[in-house]
């Protein structure tokens, strides 16, 4: 592991044992702890069944731009031999490869393909993925493309927000408002990062006077996802998840704000399952989610998306794989990452992910991984087609590959 001083974007390749900490001890709960990946285990007892108020989301009905979304079950892949090289990414390719896969998945021009999804009083989120600050977070490039996309359309840069879960992470990613003029960068909640890394006992960054985090009122207490499994009541595990209880509410961003979301997760594994579009939004859409990670595992990544906050909003889902991590996720490991240099566009997240998940396994076996193909890895993306979520019969997934350059 590089020992040089954590940089964030200016050192985007190495992470310092500081770095490493931020994830792996501030971010701990948020990721899931390796005691806690229930995919890196193998389980020979039947998996646990735990009640979830799934029902109450399957009872709203649809809108005109509900998932699985105009496109279902189709994914398009476009790569670019030089979109990175060594440590820069080439913007101007990555633009090039945006315009080509929003093209090709709508079979319109960008124009068209813009109003297909947004109109020019949306207010767009757009949910970037910034664990790994500047190794495997979301490109910044990336997200330029889709910016420079939404403002040509129409929408104003004030009515654009990057978003994520964490305030801190956003920052040392590099979204912050000197880099994205105009543009809101929004983190959910606040987490004190010397408390989570047992630095300080000092709680009074995260602990109101009241008691109560001081991220409680940017949930919403009226929209949640309920699930029989208490969090635990120790204070680093408020300070990362702002409730306990039972409920896991739903970031007043997502009900009150955004009208339209764009999903721009990064390209890497978590054990032998993958941490990308359904899970960047299952995980990153509630608090409190820790006591979700045993239990109902990859199940959050497939009912969360259910809500009508994420299921009618959620327009357009872009993985980042310009740069891949094939093992040690949902950390950031340095020795397992990779230049793949592509992008991968689907309106349906659950077809992009096993797209995406059977290429992860691919990779593994060529890089001499030992893979568990046990088909609990990906029933989750069968659960979302079950309940009309997405496409992923093989049958009728739809897989197109553009080669630029």
């Amino acid at each position: 592991m590089n020992k040089r001083r954590y940089q964030s974007i200016k050192s985007n390749w190495d992470i310092s044992r500081r770095g490493f900490l931020k994830v792996a001890g501030g971010a701990g709960l948020v990721l899931g702890t390796p005691s806690l990946w229930a995919q890196e285990k193998e389980e020979r007892r039947p998996p646990q069944t735990v009640k979830t108020n799934i029902e109450d989301a399957m009872k709203v009905p649809k809108g005109k731009h509900s998932l699985p979304g105009a496109f279902p079950g189709s994914v398009v892949e476009v790569s670019h031999p030089a979109a990175t090289k060594e440590k820069t990414i080439n913007a101007a390719i990555v633009a090039d490869m945006i315009a080509r896969g929003i093209g090709e998945l709508t079979g319109k021009n960008l124009d068209d393909s813009f109003k297909l999804f947004f109109n020019k009083n949306d207010v767009v989120g757009i949910k970037v993925n910034p664990v790994g600050a500047g190794l495997i977070s979301t490109r910044l490039e990336v997200v330029d493309a889709l910016i420079d996309w939404l403002k040509k359309g129409g929408i104003p840069a004030g009515n654009i927000i990057i978003w994520d879960r964490f305030d801190y992470m956003l920052k040392d990613a590099g979204f912050t408002s000197e880099r994205f003029h105009g543009v809101g960068i929004v983190g959910l909640q606040t987490m004190d990062e010397a408390a989570a890394e047992g630095k300080t006992e000092d709680q009074s960054k995260w602990l109101g006077k009241n008691g109560k985090h001081v991220s409680v009122d940017q949930f919403d207490k009226d929209v949640y996802y309920w699930a029989e499994v208490d969090g635990p009541t120790d204070l680093p595990y408020l300070n990362q998840h702002v409730f306990n209880g039972k409920h896991s509410y739903f970031g007043k961003l997502l009900t009150n704000t955004l009208t339209k979301i764009i999903n721009v997760p990064v390209f890497k594994n978590t054990g032998n399952g993958v941490s990308m579009a359904t899970k960047n939004m299952g995980y990153g859409a509630i608090c409190n989610t820790g006591r979700l990670h045993r239990p109902l595992f990859f199940n959050v990544c497939t009912e969360v998306l259910a809500f009508p906050p994420v299921r009618d909003k959620m327009v357009l889902n872009v993985t980042d794989g310009l740069i891949g991590q094939y093992d040690g996720g949902p950390m950031p490991v340095a020795n397992f990452t990779y230049n793949y240099n592509r992008l991968f566009f689907a309106t349906d997240p659950f077809a992009l992910d096993l797209i995406c998940h059977n290429l992860m396994v691919e990779k593994r076996k060529a890089m001499g991984v030992k893979v568990n193909e046990h088909p609990r890895y990906t029933d989750y993306l069968r659960y979302g087609e079950k309940l009309g979520l997405g496409v992923v019969d093989s049958a009728k997934l739809k897989h197109q590959k553009i080669e630029l350059g």
